[in-house]
C-alpha cells in the first residue's frame, strides 16, 4: 500500500513548513555537523603528523567553534523537545508552542556563546 505523489521538485522546494520544518532540517544538519566533528577529531588523533596539526587549526579557529557549539547546543535542545513530545503525547497539539520554546532557550544561550568566542577571538 504505498502512495503515488504527484509532486515536482520545484514543488517540493517550496514547501512552506514553517517552524517544525526548519527544526527537522536544522536538527539534520547539525547530526551531520556533529558526526563530521567527531570523525575528523578520531581521524586526527589516529593520523596525528601533519593532519593532525592541520585539523587542530581548524578546530582552533572561532568560526568552526561557533559551528560546533551551534551543532552541539541546537541538536541538545531540540532532540530534548523531540523527547517531551514523545513522552507526553498529547502534547503534540502544541508543538508550535514548544518550537518556540526551544528558540527561546537556544538563542540567549547560543548568544552568550557568540559573545565569549568572538571577544576571544579579538583577545580581550
Amino acid at each position: 500500500m504505498s502512495r503515488e505523489r504527484n509532486i515536482s521538485v520545484i514543488q517540493g522546494l517550496r514547501y512552506q513548513g514553517g517552524g517544525v520544518q526548519l527544526a527537522w532540517l536544522l536538527h539534520r544538519i547539525s547530526g551531520l555537523g556533529i558526526v563530521l566533528f567527531v570523525s575528523l577529531h578520531i581521524l586526527a588523533s589516529f593520523f596525528g603528523g601533519d593532519f593532525g596539526k592541520f585539523t587542530n587549526g581548524i578546530y582552533e579557529a572561532w568560526w568552526f567553534q561557533l559551528f560546533v557549539i551551534f551543532c552541539a547546543l541546537f541538536h541538545a535542545i531540540n532532540g530534548l523537545r523531540i523527547t517531551v513530545l514523545d513522552l507526553w503525547p498529547k502534547l503534540l497539539e502544541y508543538q508550535r508552542e514548544a518550537i518556540w520554546m526551544e528558540w527561546a532557550v537556544f538563542l540567549p544561550i547560543y548568544g552568550i556563546a557568540i559573545f565569549v568566542i568572538i571577544q576571544t577571538a579579538l583577545g580581550g
